[in-house]
């Protein structure tokens, strides 16, 4: 499995923290984010998280940002992205069985970081359950 990361000035220290749990458990990181806490524009570091996974260069996306709003939106603009802002492992898990979503948008100042990595876990580890959601998700525009 790879992931690509991307973060703004507000996710740095979650980014990290991540990239460190992926690494352990041994999947492959493309680390888009900026590295340093100085004020930068998300956008910069969430369209290469996008572009990869639509491409399928990633499996999965994570983007970081302050509310997770702005990461959100951004990934959202891509044909065949469903990025979703998640605040609980219970909503990142119904992201990914019922709606598919390819990326977790994390908000960085309204989750803990212990809360975030749970979320990353249940989300590399849920699969879509397609059936009566298959449909929903093919009423979404992918192109």
């Amino acid at each position: 499995m790879k992931i690509a990361i991307g973060n703004d000035h507000a996710g740095t220290e979650y980014k990290n923290a991540i990239e460190n749990y992926l690494i352990k458990k041994k999947i492959k990181v493309i680390n888009n984010g900026t590295n340093g806490e100085k004020s930068v524009d998300y956008a910069d570091y969430i369209h290469p998280v996008a572009k990869q996974v639509e491409s399928k260069e990633a499996d999965l996306g994570i983007i970081i940002c302050g509310s997770g709003n702005g990461a959100n939106m951004t990934a959202n603009k891509h044909q065949k992205i469903r990025s979703a802002l998640c605040w609980s492992k219970e909503i990142a898990e119904l992201a990914r069985s019922h709606n598919d979503a390819n990326i977790l948008s994390i908000p960085s100042r309204f989750v803990s970081l212990k809360e975030s990595l749970e979320m990353v876990e249940v989300f590399l580890n849920t699969e879509f359950e397609g059936g009566r959601h298959a449909k929903r998700i093919d009423k979404i525009p992918k192109t």
